[in-house]
């Protein structure tokens, strides 16, 4: 079974700050002083937006995280099994209505973070009065100010550039 039929990606959802330092701390923080050299999302052929709900995909010479949010909490984060080139398009199961292809440079923001040097990782968690309460949004932040936010939007993610919102708790990796 794969994920949106996306090849050799199978998501391993985790659920608080915790959870995810533990499995994955060590290995984001190692991303710091790497360059971005790729951002991918899965965009819908028919009609040309995000397809907010399969990973996100972000290259640092030479290790690609893999970020997806699911329901209000849960965030899968996986290494370099989507290969973007290799399967640039495909159909979403047995629905080939939905037509989906990786696309880098699709959100100019992101684009322009490529070839920046990675400064540090933040795990953010939502400390709003609502049902988000207790989400982990990972913040990758620039040598030269710029930063991407993959947080949960609802079952699906999302993207936030620059500083974030002060309802989230900051945690340094």
């Amino acid at each position: 079974m794969t994920f949106f039929d996306i090849e050799g990606y199978e998501p391993r959802w985790l659920t608080g700050r915790q959870a995810i330092v533990s499995a994955h701390g060590a290995r984001l923080a190692a991303l710091a002083g790497r360059r971005l050299t790729g951002a991918w999302l899965a965009w819908d052929l028919d009609d040309g937006t995000w397809f907010a709900d399969a990973p996100v995909l972000l290259g640092f010479e030479g290790e690609q995280v893999e970020l997806c949010h699911h329901k209000f909490d849960e965030l899968s984060i996986t290494w370099r099994t989507a290969d973007p080139l290799r399967r640039a398009r495909w159909t979403f199961g047995d629905d080939p209505a939905i037509r989906l292809a990786w696309r880098t440079g699709a959100r100019a923001e992101l684009a322009e973070l490529q070839g920046r040097r990675l400064r540090s990782v933040e795990l953010l968690e939502w400390a709003g009065d609502d049902l988000a309460r207790g989400m982990v949004a990972p913040r990758f932040a620039f040598a030269d100010g710029g930063a991407v936010t993959v947080h949960n939007a609802l079952d699906e993610n999302g993207l936030e550039f620059g500083e974030p919102d002060p309802a989230y708790r900051r945690y340094r990796l």
